[in-house]
């Protein structure tokens, strides 16, 4: 019996757009994605251009030293890319997304339950973001999320992470300063003082 051969149809060629026009990320997917993030206490997506994210090496140090994550988490330095590796990668993408939330509440920077489910509340929203942008032909997508990763009350590692499909290193790990990226961006902000005033928070999604 002779085999039929099936032919798919060729994709039409698509000039490129040029993220100045925003056109790469339309209103309808920022409506989308506004619409998805509030289930996650996402409160804005910023569209920017990636030449606005200022890296440093001086990060790394935040990391290693008045952070119990370092050498303890697979979101976190040195499990994560160095800064040269970082360097490379950034010159891939030329888009991404700002991801940012707020919270007020007492115990927040207390190790709760309560603040353990947020925290993983608010990773997992960043990584569904970043799937739906995947479906929706924006395939190099990859999250830098907001602060340690929760999945685990403790993370496995070195050993394997229990985890692989959720797991995403952290913007700091990536060397980003985000208090100066966020000036260039022009967007104020400050740390909290004390535990009953708002605390921010802030994600990146890495886009084309």
């Amino acid at each position: 019996m002779k085999k039929k051969i099936v032919y798919l149809p060729q994709p039409e060629p698509q000039t490129h757009i040029t993220f100045r026009s925003r056109a790469g990320v339309t209103d309808d997917i920022l409506a989308l994605l506004h619409e998805k993030g509030r289930q996650y206490g996402v409160e804005s997506v910023l569209p920017f251009r990636t030449d606005n994210i200022v890296l440093a090496q001086w990060v790394n140090l935040k990391c290693r030293y008045g952070c119990s994550q370092y050498n303890a988490n697979w979101s976190c330095p040195p499990a994560t890319p160095d800064l040269d590796q970082v360097k490379r990668m950034m010159k891939e993408y030329s888009t991404a997304l700002l991801l940012a939330g707020s919270q007020n509440r007492n115990d927040f920077y207390k190790d709760s339950n309560r603040n353990r489910t947020d925290q993983v509340k608010y990773w997992k929203g960043t990584v569904s973001l970043e799937r739906m942008l995947f479906l929706l032909g924006y395939d190099k997508a990859i999250s830098l999320v907001s602060g340690a990763c929760s999945l685990c009350r403790e993370c496995a590692y070195p050993k394997a992470c229990r985890f692989p499909m959720e797991k995403r290193p952290t913007v700091e790990s990536f060397y980003i300063d985000l208090v100066g990226t966020l000036k260039h961006l022009g967007i104020e902000t400050c740390v909290a003082m004390a535990h009953h005033e708002t605390f921010k928070y802030y994600s990146i999604i890495l886009l084309d």
